[in-house]
């Protein structure tokens, strides 16, 4: 490979797949549709990786690989490994459950309330019912099993005047074309196209074409000299802002589009807008919004100057091709030895009475072979080969796990004996929880953004209960994600509280992270609080019933009358 072809960038983890490290169009090839002119060229290498990375999840490396032109691949065994790797880091990332929290929220039960408080609970539970309605779990879901598999994922929100609230959609990445201007250092995009391409329909009578959704910020008005009409958004009151969201949705017949028009240089008087149910035409319409309704996350921090994440699979792809090669050599092997090769030397072979020639003799159960005086039988025994094919398997297995930091421990491929105690195993989950530490660090911000959206889109609709006003700094909240001892978290709450060395409420938040069912904290610290004094109330009034109905008994009368006799 000559130095001009050598290219690091986000996706050189790949540059050993010929589909990928291809001159000119990669993967146009294997690919068809990563031909289409319209596709800008800075693009491709991003969507062939996504490609391949899909055939990895869907067993089809091998199908890819013949493709590429090596024939062999064809009967490589792939058993899921790559699904599961991907499937496990996502179960650790999303951990048992996610919940929506509002900052200042958790204080509303206090006395007297923090400022702000009611507010901000009553906008977690808005927040909350709009999750459940909108199956928000279900969408979480469906966007970071496609982060951790293709390194990002893509949410899109929308004002459904039907619905009365925002309504959220997930996209495939390899839909998703951001515009950067190359002048301005800006943290998001002002322009971001959703582009897919349409097959021809023909009893619809409809040609191939291409689906172009554009969201883009520009000046109110469409006044571009800094002078125009400006606009005062509920999120931002008594400030005004020069900016709103467009949103334009066409089409254009692939026949009509040119070499040299791609997706963002389409001709516009080539353009289809499509119409809403009320009969608004989708060209530049005013969202009445000062953000992008799309929010792209990664499955990692991305390095300085990249907007991409790195998938799971990145840096153990080569182990798991490595991997389905042991697989199919072992199968092979495992062939040979339980249906040994069988040399036979002076037997007497049984002869076809039809075609007089000697019959093929098989392995099998039972079978009686008649040898002379000098005969031999020598079998070819691959169970050594075949042990140590099944060693390389463990030992590819371990390494992938390792490299992939998701480690054996967590891949569920350790057994419990080599384990000598619990906090051995805790020292060996330590490269998964950074890892899982640092995949939620590069979402964090990212699901505030979504909240902060979702807010906003409520705002503009003017639903009810939604005042003007600043959003509310929420956030998702992600559950533990290894399991935690909660008899050991229990006796330690209770020792520490014990010895005042805790409050209360902190201590109810520790069991509230081991995963007890408790809703609130500072709501159960206050009713644990209202029980132990229902508790010292009630037994101090049982002390005083007793003594008030005891009755004067003989030996404590005789007694009082001799202290009075001493006492004269």
């Amino acid at each position: 490979m000559g130095l001009r072809e050598f290219l690091i960038d986000a996706w050189s983890w790949l540059n050993y797949k010929p589909v990928v490290a291809a001159a000119g169009r990669p993967g146009s090839g294997s690919f068809p549709e990563l031909a289409a002119t319209w596709l800008p060229s800075h693009e491709i290498r991003r969507l062939a990786a996504y490609k391949v990375l899909a055939s990895y999840d869907n067993n089809q490396a091998g199908q890819l690989a013949a493709a590429s032109g090596d024939a062999a691949a064809l009967e490589r065994r792939e058993l899921g490994d790559a699904a599961n790797l991907v499937d496990t880091a996502l179960g650790y990332l999303l951990g048992p459950e996610q919940q929506v929290m509002v900052v200042g929220a958790e204080h509303v039960d206090e006395e007297p309330p923090a400022p702000g408080s009611s507010e901000a609970a009553a906008v977690q539970e808005r927040l909350r019912a709009w999750a459940q309605k909108e199956l928000l779990a279900l969408r979480v879901q469906q966007a970071e099993r496609t982060a951790v598999l293709l390194g990002d994922g893509v949410y899109v929100l929308a004002w459904s005047p039907e619905k009365q609230r925002p309504t959220l959609r997930v996209y495939d990445p390899g839909l998703y074309f951001p515009q950067w201007d190359e002048e301005e250092d800006e943290d998001y995009p002002r322009r971001v196209h959703l582009a897919w391409e349409l097959p021809e329909d023909e009893e619809a009578g409809l040609k191939a074409r291409v689906r172009r959704v554009t969201y883009e910020l520009g000046p109110v008005g469409e006044d571009d000299d800094g002078d125009g009409p400006v606009r005062y958004y509920p999120w931002s009151p008594g400030e005004a802002s020069r900016t709103t969201c467009y949103l334009t949705d066409a089409e254009w017949a692939l026949e009509d589009l040119k070499r040299g028009q791609t997706l963002d240089r389409l001709p516009m008087d080539k353009a289809v807008f499509r119409v809403r149910p009320d009969g608004t035409e989708l060209h530049r319409l005013d969202l009445m919004i000062d953000f992008v309704p799309v929010v792209h996350i990664t499955n990692t921090i991305p390095a300085g100057g990249e907007h991409w994440g790195r998938p799971a699979l990145a840096r153990v792809l080569q182990g798991l091709d490595e991997l389905a090669a042991t697989d199919s050599d072992s199968s092979a092997a495992s062939a040979t030895t339980g249906t040994p090769i069988i040399g036979l030397a002076g037997a007497r072979l049984p002869v076809d009475r039809v075609t007089g020639k000697p019959e093929r003799l098989r392995v099998e159960a039972g079978a009686v072979w008649q040898l002379g005086e000098s005969g031999r039988m020598d079998v070819l025994d691959t169970s050594s080969q075949l042990s140590e094919l099944r060693s390389r398997v463990d030992h590819l297995l371990d390494r992938i796990a390792s490299n992939s930091r998701i480690t054996s421990a967590g891949l569920g491929t350790l057994a419990a004996s080599e384990v000598p105690s619990g906090y051995a195993l805790r020292l060996a989950l330590v490269p998964l929880d950074g890892l899982v530490a640092s995949m939620r660090l590069a979402r964090e911000h990212k699901y505030r953004l979504l909240l902060k959206f979702v807010q906003r889109l409520f705002q503009a609709g003017q639903a009810e209960g939604w005042a003007a006003g600043e959003s509310f700094p929420a956030r998702l909240v992600w559950a533990p994600h290894t399991p935690t001892d909660r008899a050991a978290v229990l006796d330690e709450v209770v020792t520490a509280y014990g010895a005042r060395v805790l409050s209360l409420e902190t201590a109810v938040k520790m069991l509230l992270d081991a995963g007890y069912p408790i809703e609130d904290a500072s709501r159960e610290a206050e009713r644990i609080t209202a029980e132990a004094d229902r508790v010292a109330s009630t037994a101090r009034a049982g002390g005083i019933n007793d003594r008030a109905g005891e009755e004067p008994s003989v030996e404590g009368a005789e007694a009082d009358e001799s202290e009075k006799g001493h006492q004269r």
